[in-house]
Formats: structure tokens, C-alpha cells, sequence
């Protein structure tokens, strides 16, 4: 298994980060720790509404996700569509604010370092990489 591979796999580390690698080694890498990756392009993304319609298309929520921020925290907390050793969240083309308002930026923010604590908590790596 490849460095990248394994490093995936530390749960501790699990968390949010600017990509530091190519996105082409982070999926080689996420495909050989078996873990699930949620590519979302978020080029021109304006908006909670269209955020999260990004992010329910990247991960192939349920057609009765809510696009709300509640609905976004319990969709990453279940995932049990996705069998998988573990999850990454890509974020392409993020700008500073991801499109967002000021708060809605820090909701989104604490929202997915929740997620990587919910995971965390059932031994499962949750990373998020800005790209």
C-alpha cells in the first residue's frame, strides 16, 4: 500500500486540509485504501442552495435529501449507501469563502469538522481536502 494509502487510514489524522498531492494520486490512493470519494466542483458555486446541491450530486445523496444544513450534517453522518472503509470529501475549485456568506461559511466549516468527529468516533476516517 502506498504512503498516501496508508495515511488515509489514520483516524486521528482524519480531518480538513488543503490538498498537498495531486488530485490524480488522491484518488489512486482513496481507490486502494477502499474508501469512498465524494469529487464535488465547486467552480462559480454561489450560495448555500447550490452548495449543497453540490455536494448531494458529489455523493449521491437520497432523493429525499432536504438540502438544508441539518439534512447535509445527518446525509455525511449516515452514508450507508457507501460501503466503504472510509471517506473523502474533495472540494475542487473552492474559493476562501466557498461561495458563501460569512456565517453560512462557518456553518459549512463546523459542519464537516463535526463529520470528521462523528466518523472518527466509529473508527472510520472522514477527510475533507481543499483542492
Amino acid at each position: 500500500m502506498d504512503a498516501l494509502a496508508q495515511q488515509l487510514g489514520n483516524l486521528e489524522s482524519a480531518g480538513s486540509y488543503t490538498l498537498g498531492c495531486s488530485v490524480e494520486e488522491l484518488l489512486n490512493a482513496s481507490k486502494e485504501a477502499s474508501f469512498a470519494l465524494f469529487d464535488a466542483d465547486l467552480k462559480g458555486i454561489k450560495g448555500k442552495q447550490n452548495l449543497l446541491n453540490a455536494l448531494a450530486q458529489a455523493a449521491s445523496f437520497p432523493p429525499e435529501f432536504g438540502a438544508n444544513w441539518d439534512a447535509l450534517a445527518d446525509a455525511l453522518c449516515d452514508l450507508s449507501w457507501h460501503d466503504a472503509s472510509g471517506y473523502v470529501l474533495l472540494l475542487r475549485n473552492a474559493s476562501d469563502t466557498l461561495g458563501l456568506s460569512a456565517n453560512d461559511r462557518e456553518i459549512a466549516l463546523d459542519l464537516f469538522a463535526d463529520t470528521v468527529v462523528y466518523w472518527r468516533q466509529r473508527k472510520k476516517p472522514f477527510w475533507v481536502f481543499f483542492a
